[in-house]
């Protein structure tokens, strides 16, 4: 039997909210890779499974090729063999299997103070730390520990921060540099061509302008760099990408698969199925799926004292530890034309945020409006255009997806119904 590992979620996903409210922490995504992605790399060819809170096991089942556990009795399934169990939360590296080895005897593993890691001799015991919504690594406390030392993603701007070492570290792992497997138009420049990987299926168009000298540039299958776009590495253009023309993509950025990115883009990640057509500027940002900015949102990253930001995560107050933090989206939010973000704004899962002046710099999910006031948002007319939006990139709104979101509608409504109607506080 081949070694198992479970790559789980712990307490520590409630900090990476509202990114996770619609998918497990291991499905984040720094570099050229999700998280999950990069510890099974580490750990090939053991077989994988993968641990997610319940209300999110009916979507990632759609996908038939997970092997999900979520519940204590499904940790039969995982019985009869060892088993290391590896938070989701984990960055990782090729050596990530030489700091938590497969092989000896059970044993926890910490770093930063966080239990990480547990190699059980018999995977069937992960059934202990199985009982709640996340997985208790608080249930092998009694195990021998030992300092992993691996970093790990604690909130939204870690991943962020990362992102440009990450495709630099990715690109060695994942890609094949100096790669040019798909149409390159004559008149296009690429500079570092060896540094460059376009894969088979990808197109650069003409006067398109592609810089790989201070960092790797990586464009996916499918994907497109229209005409006169110019990208500065270390940069990803993930599978069926769209840069658009005239756009400018620096360094430490991430274009998630499907993606369609215009205007000025910098260290920011954008998942997957994300709409930023058009002028305007966004940094030090992650947007999740299904979001849409409209023309001319600009979304700042520093403060004009140059001060650190503090940044606000359902009614936390947490500060990043820096001068830079752009813009926070949930999954499925939108916002007009013009719209202008405070730094460090943080928006929810299903927002709508439009209107003159700057909108709240947290703006709780499911909410309609900006700085004029906020309205829950009705949740039938929310699912009508998530339907609507989905079918434009023949993705289907499946009744599972309906179901998680619901359950997101009401998991938000008490901090939603403090701030919906009662004036936003400052």
């Amino acid at each position: 039997m081949p070694p198992r590992i479970l790559i789980f979620e712990d307490a520590g996903v409630e900090n990476l909210r509202p990114l996770v409210w619609c998918r497990p922490a291991w499905d984040l995504r720094t570099g050229l890779a999700t998280l999950a992605e990069k510890i099974a790399a580490a750990y090939a060819p053991a077989e994988v499974f993968y641990h997610a809170r319940p209300h999110l096991a009916e979507v990632i089942a759609e996908d038939a090729t997970n092997k999900l556990v979520c519940r204590a009795a499904d940790a039969k399934s995982l019985a009869g063999a060892p088993l290391v169990a590896v938070s989701g939360r984990v960055l990782a590296d090729a050596a990530l299997a030489a700091k938590v080895p497969l092989d000896g005897p059970p044993q926890a593993f910490r770093s930063q103070g966080e239990v990480v890691a547990v190699r059980l001799a018999d995977g069937g015991a992960a059934a202990a730390a199985l009982a709640g919504d996340v997985f208790d690594a608080g249930a092998f406390r009694d195990l021998p520990a030992a300092d992993a030392a691996v970093p790990l993603i604690r909130w939204p701007w870690d991943l962020v921060s990362a992102n440009a070492g990450q495709i630099e570290a990715d690109f060695k792992r994942f890609a094949e540099p100096g790669a040019i497997l798909g149409e390159v138009h004559p008149s296009a420049v690429i500079e570092g061509r060896g540094n460059v990987h376009i894969a088979p299926g990808a197109r650069i168009g003409p006067g398109a302008i592609l810089v790989a000298e201070d960092g790797p540039i990586y464009i996916g299958p499918g994907a497109e760099i229209m005409a006169g776009a110019a990208i500065a590495g270390p940069v990803v253009v993930g599978a069926e990408a769209r840069v658009r023309m005239l756009a400018k993509i620096y360094g430490g950025t991430t274009i998630g698969p499907v993606s369609r990115v215009g205007g000025e883009v910098v260290r920011s990640i954008l998942h997957a199925c994300v709409n930023k057509q058009h002028d305007g500027y966004l940094g030090h940002a992650y947007i999740s799926p299904w979001c849409n900015l409209g023309a001319g949102t600009e979304a700042s990253d520093l403060k004009n004292n140059y001060a650190g930001v503090r940044v606000g995560i359902e009614g936390r107050q947490v500060d990043t530890g820096g001068p830079f933090a752009g813009l926070v989206m949930g999954d499925h939010s939108k916002c007009g034309i013009n719209t202008m973000f405070n730094t460090g704004t943080v928006v929810g899962v299903g927002c709508n945020v439009f209107g003159a002046d700057y909108p709240p710099k947290e703006i709780p999910s499911f909410t309609w409006g900006g700085a004029a006031g906020l309205v829950e948002y009705d949740f039938e007319k929310f699912c009508q255009t998530a339907a609507r939006v989905m079918a434009r990139r023949e993705k289907q709104f499946t009744p599972a997806m309906r179901a998680m979101l619901e359950h997101v509608f009401h998991q938000t409504r008490a901090w939603r119904r403090k701030i919906v109607g009662a004036g936003w506080p400052g």
